[in-house]
């Protein structure tokens, strides 16, 4: 009789981690998971940058939240009018955002819009740093970029090119100029491509171009790198210097795309699209696609992600305001 009580006993306190396993269960929230296709808006054209970024998410974070994900094209206004249509979305992460560096220039450029950038989304992760490189004519007498300075400041006025009108090209260009105290003028070509015959031939002093448009004229010597605008060198051009190492510390202005969903999104839903975007980002056909376009995968918590965008908005409105840009 002792012997049935003790066994008894034992199994009772045996069977109470699993009992108390199970009570924590059951009393555990269910992590949530979309009951429908979630949109995800590109706010610019097809064949872009950011539409890039979108499409080779959307495989990859489709998988994991068990939806299709479909990316929206909505162009216009420098990417203001898909964020728009992102902040009039409710906040169930069904509806979701791939935005560039514009996401917080936008607020320094564009009078009057119906939303606050600052308020109205929830970033989620920043997904990739797309360096840019400063090339420059190798008619030009100068193999660094002490050297190009030197060459400019006796020649106020000399042209330069970038991608458009407050670009992440034109930014980079407009910050290295100001932190010199040099005077040039600026000329905006549709898109970076665009400018680069007239680099390769001289009628342009220099232009910021991305590692995918500008990296292979490099290497075949048609034109020269005098730095590149991370804060770190790349790995696809190890021998070219920062702009930070040559005199300017502190300085890095990159092309970037960042995650976001309209504001007030809930915290079980926050936590489970960033947990899908990190998982997207390991994704290796979605990183050899990044390798080859030159993008540098990020994938960082949401506190610092969110961080980052607010810095980066008052660093972009000094910009704008002390370099005299507008919208174009």
């Amino acid at each position: 009789m002792q012997i049935i009580k003790r066994r008894a006993a034992l199994g009772t306190l045996l069977a109470a981690p699993a009992l108390a396993q199970s009570g924590l269960a059951q009393s555990a929230p269910a992590r949530w998971a979309p009951a429908r296709p979630i949109r995800l808006i590109a706010p610019y054209t097809p064949g872009g940058g950011v539409d890039t970024t979108a499409r080779l998410l959307s495989v990859p974070l489709g998988a994991l939240l068990g939806q299709p994900v479909v990316v929206e094209n909505r162009a216009g206004a420098g990417g203001s009018l898909g964020a728009a249509e992102l902040a009039r979305a409710a906040p169930d992460g069904l509806t979701v955002m791939v935005d560039a560096l514009a996401h917080t220039v936008n607020p320094a450029l564009i009078r009057n819009l119906p939303f606050d950038y600052a308020t109205a989304f929830t970033p989620i992760t920043q997904l990739a740093v797309l360096p840019q490189i400063m090339i420059v004519p190798n008619s030009l007498p100068a193999t660094d970029l002490a050297g190009f300075i030197a060459h400019a400041r006796v020649r106020p006025g000399l042209p330069y090119g970038s991608s458009g009108n407050a670009t992440a090209a034109h930014l980079a260009a407009a910050l290295l100029l100001n932190r010199a105290g040099l005077q040039m003028e600026h000329v905006p070509y549709r898109g970076g491509t665009a400018a680069l015959p007239d680099v390769i031939s001289g009628n342009l002093t220099f232009v910021f171009g991305t590692v995918s448009s500008s990296l292979q004229m490099v290497r075949e010597g048609r034109v020269r790198a005098l730095a590149v605008t991370t804060a770190q060198r790349i790995p696809s051009l190890p021998d070219v210097p920062t702009v930070a190492e040559q005199g300017f510390p502190g300085y890095e202005l990159n092309e970037w795309n960042g995650f976001y969903a309209p504001a007030g999104l809930p915290a079980p839903v926050l936590a489970r699209l960033h947990e899908a975007a990190l998982h997207a980002l390991a994704d290796t056909t979605l990183r050899s696609r990044f390798e080859a376009l030159g993008a540098i995968p990020v994938g960082n918590p949401q506190a610092e992600f969110a961080a980052y965008v607010a810095a980066q908005r008052g660093l972009m409105a000094t910009l704008v305001r002390e370099a005299r840009i507008e919208a174009g």
